[in-house]
C-alpha cells in the first residue's frame, strides 16, 4: 500500500457524512494501476494493460436501474420497465446505510466532467470503493487541468460502492444490487455490483434527461467522427453492431465512441473523455487502431490471461461482454476537442442475425425516425439463456435503457435536425449474410467498412431507379454496387439462394417490427407510421 506521504493531494469528504481521512484523491492511473494489483484485484497483461474481475456482474442490469420520483421527475420521465421510480425517502435511508459502509473503507476520489463543449460543461465528483473503478473514472470522464481543480465544484456525484449489499426488503430495491439517479440531490447511487459501465451510463442517463429538458440538445447513444472536409458522421447501434470499431476509422478522425450531444448550433460533442470497447474476437488485423489502444492505462474487463499475461480474446467463458476502456487519446487519430459541426451521414447500425436486411440501404425521413424509434438488433442463439435461435431485440433510439423521456421526444429531435441539416441516412446490417444464424456467415468487416466509406465519400451516387432498388417486404433503397463490394452481397435475398426460405424469415421479422411499434403508435405520425415495414405475414 502506497504510503500517504506520497499522496500529494487530498479532500475532504464531510459535507457527504464521510469523516475519516483514508482518502486518495486524484491518483493518476499508474498509481491506482499498481495499488490494484498490491492490493490482489487485478492483474498485468502482456500489453501493460490492467485486468480485473468484475465479479457476480460482468454486464449492466436494467431491472436495477431507478430513478427518484419526485417533482422535477414525476411529469417529464417515461415511467415504466426502463424508468423504474423509486420513493425518495427510502433513497435518503439507503444512501445513509451506503455512506455508513464507506465510511469504514479506504476510498479513491476524482473530480472530473463531462461533455466536451464548455457550454454544456457538467463537473462530477466520483467516490469510490475500489482503485479500478477510480482509473476507470480518469479514462471515461474528462479530465481536468490542474489549474480547473483549483476551483472545482461537483454539480453530480456517483457514489460507487460495489461490495455493499442492499436488503430489498428493507431498502426498496430488487435484489442487492442497484443503480439509481436522483435529479433532486444530483447523485446517482450505484451499489452491489462491480460493472463499471455502469457508472459511466449513470451520468449518461442524467444527462439524456438534463440536456433535452433544459438545453434544447439532443442526447445520442452513438460515435462519431470527422473527415478531412470537416463532415461529420454519427454512428447509432446497440452493443455488438459495430459503433467502436466503424467510427475508429483511420482516415477520419474520432470524436467519441458512444455518447454524444448534438446542439441548437448544430454541432456534436463527445460526452466522455475515452472509449469503452467491447474486445470479444478483437484482433490486430481487423481492428488495428482498438487493439492498440490496450497499454498501460487501459483496463481490461472479465478477459482469460495465461500465466504469461497474454489475452485470448475469443475466449469467453467468463462473459461475451468482455471490454476494454481507454482515455481517447490512446487512438492516434482523434479530434481535439471532441467536437464536430456539419453533420452529413447517419448510420444506423444493427446485427441481424435474421439475415434478411440488407447490407446497407438509404432511408427517406419517414423511415429514419421510423427505424430510431423502433431500434433493431437481434439476439442470436447461445446469448442468454434460453435462446436457441434468432431472437428480434428493440431499443428505442438505439439505446431505451438510458433514455428518460419518452422516445418519441428523442425522435421528434432528431427528425427535425435530419430535415434542418439535409443529412443522409443509412441502414446497416453488421449482422448475417447468406441464412440466418446458425446457417449464414456474418458480414465481412471489409464489406462493412467499403460500403460505410462509399456512403461518405458519396460514392453510392444519388437516388434513382437504375443504381438502387427498393426492397420488396422492407420498403427501403439498397444500392445495386458499391466499390469494394460483390453485386450478389447487397442483395440479401441474392445470397440465400431460396428465396421461399428468404421471404418466409423476412415477413416473420416485419411482423415483429410491427408488433413492437404498437407502443409507440399514438405518439408517431401517419407519415412515421409508414416508414416501417408495409408487407408482412399473416
Amino acid at each position: 500500500m502506497k504510503d500517504s506521504a506520497q499522496i500529494t493531494k487530498t479532500i475532504s469528504l464531510t459535507s457527504y457524512g464521510i469523516d475519516h481521512n483514508n482518502i486518495h484523491y486524484q491518483l493518476s492511473p499508474d498509481e491506482l494501476q499498481d495499488l490494484t494489483i498490491e492490493m490482489g484485484m487485478g492483474k498485468e497483461a502482456d500489453s501493460g494493460a490492467l485486468a480485473v474481475n468484475t465479479g457476480e456482474f460482468t454486464g449492466r442490469s436494467p431491472k436495477d436501474r431507478f430513478i427518484v420520483k419526485d417533482s422535477i421527475t414525476e411529469d417529464k420521465i417515461w415511467w415504466g420497465d426502463i424508468n423504474i421510480p423509486f420513493d425518495s425517502g427510502k433513497f435518503d435511508a439507503l444512501q445513509a446505510k451506503v455512506i455508513k459502509y464507506l465510511n469504514e473503507k479506504e476510498l479513491f476520489v476524482r473530480d472530473a466532467y463531462a461533455c466536451a463543449d464548455s457550454h454544456y460543461k457538467l463537473n462530477i465528483r466520483v467516490i469510490n470503493e475500489y482503485p479500478w473503478s477510480n482509473m476507470f473514472a480518469y479514462n471515461m470522464f474528462l479530465r481536468p487541468t490542474d489549474e480547473e481543480l483549483e476551483d472545482f465544484t461537483p454539480e453530480w456525484t456517483v457514489i460507487n460502492a460495489p461490495g455493499f449489499k442492499a436488503d430489498p426488503a428493507v431498502d426498496g430495491t430488487r435484489q442487492h444490487n442497484f443503480a439509481i439517479l436522483n435529479f433532486a440531490k444530483k447523485v446517482a447511487l450505484i451499489g452491489g455490483t462491480g460493472y463499471t459501465g455502469e457508472i459511466k451510463k449513470g451520468i449518461f442517463s442524467a444527462l439524456n434527461f438534463i440536456l433535452p429538458v433544459f438545453k434544447s440538445t439532443l442526447p445520442m447513444h452513438c460515435s462519431a467522427n470527422v473527415g478531412e472536409e470537416g463532415d461529420t458522421a454519427i454512428f447509432f447501434g446497440l452493443s455488438g453492431t459495430g459503433k467502436t470499431t466503424l467510427s475508429t476509422d483511420p482516415n477520419r478522425k474520432l470524436i467519441g465512441d458512444d455518447e454524444h450531444g448534438w446542439t441548437p448550433e448544430n454541432s456534436v460533442f463527445n460526452f466522455e473523455g475515452g472509449c469503452y470497447a467491447k474486445v470479444i474476437d478483437l484482433s490486430a488485423e481487423n481492428e488495428p487502431e482498438i487493439y492498440g489502444a490496450i497499454k498501460r492505462g487501459a483496463i481490461l474487463e472479465n478477459v482469460v490471461m495465461d500465466e504469461n499475461g497474454r489475452v485470448d480474446f475469443s475466449d469467453t467463458s467468463i462473459t461475451q461482454n468482455t471490454r476494454v476502456s481507454y482515455p481517447i487519446d490512446h487512438i492516434e487519430n482523434i479530434q481535439v476537442p471532441s467536437i464536430g459541426k456539419n453533420v452529413k451521414n447517419i448510420f444506423f447500425l444493427t446485427a441481424d442475425a435474421f439475415g434478411v436486411l440488407p447490407p446497407i440501404s438509404k432511408l427517406t425521413p419517414a423511415q429514419a425516425a421510423y427505424h430510431f424509434i423502433s431500434g433493431y438488433t437481434a439476439k442470436v442463439a447461445g446469448t442468454e439463456a434460453g435462446v436457441v435461435e434468432p431472437q428480434p431485440s428493440f431499443s428505442a433510439c438505439f439505446g431505451a435503457p438510458f433514455m428518460p423521456l419518452h422516445p418519441a421526444k428523442y425522435a421528434e429531435m432528431l427528425s427535425k435536425k435530419m430535415i434542418a441539416s439535409g443529412v443522409d441516412v443509412w441502414l446497416v446490417n453488421t449482422g448475417w449474410t447468406g441464412g440466418p444464424y446458425g446457417v449464414g456467415t456474418r458480414m465481412k468487416l471489409k464489406y462493412t467498412r467499403a460500403m460505410i466509406s462509399a456512403a461518405l465519400n458519396g460514392d453510392l451516387g444519388l437516388y434513382s431507379y437504375d443504381k438502387y432498388h427498393i426492397h420488396s417486404v422492407f420498403g427501403v433503397a439498397q444500392p445495386r454496387e458499391c466499390p469494394g463490394v460483390p453485386n450478389e452481397v447487397l442483395s440479401p435475398r441474392a445470397t440465400w439462394n431460396n428465396d421461399e426460405a428468404y421471404y418466409t424469415t423476412a415477413f416473420k421479422l416485419t411482423n415483429a417490427f410491427r408488433e413492437n411499434f404498437k407502443k409507440f403508435e399514438a405518439y408517431a405520425s401517419e407519415e412515421i407510421r409508414r416508414g416501417g415495414p408495409q408487407r408482412y405475414a399473416f
